[in-house]
């Protein structure tokens, strides 16, 4: 369908980000193909090297596997901060990608995990990396006849410092002001630093990282890569200050 009739159809799974632009009366596409049926896009698939969830993994999902919660908990974590059990329960890992959220709670964590994503059509699948996926705000890289199947996580975050932070204006159910995700080694030889509501897209922040690692100014190099805006939520001097702080508090191991 979606190759027969391009632009015309939008899959449609957990449902959870649509009905809320439903309700608000602010839906602007109208067909929708249902495809929190299809069997082909659930399950967790654990190799020696990597895992694979399909893109019909719901949060609930992850919080219930033990691998993923052990060895990925940065996911775990923003999937707990996602909604509440009922969002939880019904929203899926595939559907929080494609709605391309900047404020997202699960892409940060995708990116400090090197996430790849699947995209599959008649024409057949192509895996890209996470971190090229957002080209502009609300934009990805899926064509129309394509459909987002399957995430790729790499086993390579074992004994590594994990951390995630959401800051909202409540404890739960509040959609982030700076979304926060780092990884980092004992030896500060490899970290991975990634942020959600201070841009245009999830974004990873590797001129940052590498002024870590070359014990340059990192703050400044922060506020280059960062481009917050001023909305409802929040303002853009806000933003700007508590990702440093959150920065900041990581590489000083507060947890």
């Amino acid at each position: 369908m979606l190759a027969s009739e391009p632009s015309v159809w939008r899959p449609l799974a957990g449902g959870t980000d649509v009905m809320v632009t439903f309700s608000a009366g602010k839906l602007s596409h109208h067909n929708f193909l249902n495809i929190w049926q299809l069997s082909e896009l659930r399950g967790i698939v654990v190799s020696e090297k990597e895992i694979i969830l399909g893109a019909l993994t719901t949060y609930s999902d992850i919080l219930s596997h033990p691998l993923v919660c052990s060895e990925f908990p940065v996911l775990a974590a923003a999937a707990a901060e996602t909604g509440g059990v009922a969002t939880q329960n019904r929203g899926t890992l595939g559907g929080n990608i494609m709605n391309a959220s900047p404020a997202a709670d699960t892409p940060p964590a995708l990116l400090v995990y090197d996430a790849e994503v699947e995209l599959t059509s008649l024409r057949g699948a192509r895996w890209v990396p996470y971190c090229s996926f957002h080209t502009a705000y609300k934009q990805t890289l899926l064509a129309q006849d394509e459909l987002l199947t399957r995430i790729r996580l790499p086993r390579s975050a074992a004994g590594m410092r994990h951390q995630f932070r959401k800051v909202g204006t409540r404890k739960a159910q509040a959609i982030s002001k700076v979304c926060f995700a780092a990884l980092a080694d004992r030896h500060g030889e490899e970290i991975r630093i990634a942020f959600g509501s201070v841009g245009p897209v999830p974004l990873r922040c590797y001129r940052t990282e590498a002024s870590i690692r070359q014990g340059q100014d990192y703050a400044a190099s922060l506020a280059a890569e960062l481009s917050p805006i001023t909305d409802m939520r929040s303002t853009a001097e806000y933003r700007m200050r508590v990702a440093q702080n959150l920065l900041a508090g990581f590489l000083n191991h507060e947890q």
